[in-house]
């Protein structure tokens, strides 16, 4: 499923084609998207393939098409502090997205049938938490993911303000689901091949609205135990935070806000990402000659098009002159303000939640 939308040169370019194809409607969507490189989720390799509008599938690990998770991401409509739960969270690329909307104060629980790829996730988000300065920009709410299959999660389970389901549901599923979610929540799932937004509007009342035409994979049905039923699997607890971890939260969303004012001040503005130029292609016309007894056609340039190549020309020059210039990395403002307060070492590696950059 995918090929809704051209193909980017990196994450950012995929992006610009995600909201020009109107999949991506929302900032809040956009920046999630952006803050999160799609290819650091693919296997060495394969990452040529990342900024295709494509799934992708090697072993169990699994990605969906970008146009899918932008569809998700908006039907979720996600805000700081809810509570969500991906079933099948996979390389816990959504998952991660979630968390830079959600904040240090939401819920971000996952579900994942194969061990291996559970494993694959929590590499992916130790190397997300110690590496990427989007880290730093946002207040992240750190995703949980444990071992299981969906239809095995235990009766007595807290409910979620979003739930997605990642894997194809059959229709005598679809009240399990449901019954998972709180009122006033939203449900986004595949079901009979529609990517559907499911709203719970009261205790017994729902209503649904067909987003995408899809094709996913079925859940795969629970195995039973010796028993002849199926073994139950629990959730990620919803932990209150400890004064310490509040404290952390505190004390960097003080330091952030402390650099926005100063950049404010200053008259600095917020780095935007950089708009990409698409390259106009040049049209030649063909007129035909006789070369002995041959027709032989020959290309024809009109001086619109020479003085369109002298432009290209112009830009291509402008922009790696450009690139030159602003090659050096972004400073993260929030790190280096952590790294000058009068505090043990050991305390400034706690607030930069032991970075390695």
């Amino acid at each position: 499923m995918g090929g809704a939308v051209s193909a980017g040169e990196d994450n950012d370019d995929l992006i610009d084609n995600l909201k020009e194809a109107q999949y991506i409607r929302t900032e809040r969507v956009e920046q999630a998207f952006r803050a999160i490189d799609r290819g650091d989720y693919y296997l060495e390799g394969y990452r040529d393939n990342a900024y295709k509008d494509l799934a992708w599938k090697h072993g169990n690990i699994h990605l969906s098409a970008p146009c899918i998770y932008s569809e998700v991401m908006e039907a979720l409509k996600l805000q700081p502090g809810l509570s969500f739960l991906n079933l099948g969270s996979g390389t816990g690329y959504l998952s991660t997205m979630v968390g830079l909307i959600l904040g240090p104060f939401g819920i971000n629980h996952g579900i994942e049938l194969h061990s291996d790829v559970v494993e694959y996730a929590k590499e992916k988000l130790e190397s997300f938490i110690k590496n990427s300065d989007s880290f730093d920009k946002f207040e992240f709410c750190e995703p949980a993911f444990v071992v299981g299959n969906c239809l095995q999660i235990a009766s007595d389970s807290h409910q979620y303000d979003r739930i997605y389901c990642g894997a194809g549901v059959q229709k005598d599923h679809e009240n399990y689901m449901k019954i998972l979610l709180k009122v006033g929540g939203i449900l986004v799932m595949p079901i009979e091949d529609q990517l559907t937004q499911i709203m719970r509007t009261g205790q017994n009342t729902w209503e649904s609205k067909n987003i995408l035409a899809v094709s996913f994979a079925p859940l795969v049905q629970p195995s039973k135990n010796d028993n002849g039923t199926p073994d139950s699997v629990g959730l990620p607890p919803c932990a209150v935070r400890n004064l310490q971890d509040l404290a952390r939260i505190y004390i960097r969303r003080t330091l952030r806000n402390f650099i926005n004012d100063e950049m404010q001040a200053k008259g600095i503005p917020q780095r935007a990402p950089p708009k990409r130029k698409r390259k106009r292609v040049k049209q030649r016309i063909n007129t035909y000659v006789f070369v002995g007894n041959q027709l032989i056609p020959q290309p024809l340039d009109s001086e619109e098009d020479e003085k369109m190549e002298e432009d290209s020309k112009d830009e291509e020059e402008k922009d790696s002159s450009e690139a030159v210039k602003h090659e050096e990395p972004p400073q993260n403002l929030l790190r280096e303000k952590i790294m000058k307060l009068p505090l043990p070492e050991s305390l400034k590696a706690y607030l930069t939640y032991f970075r390695d950059k």
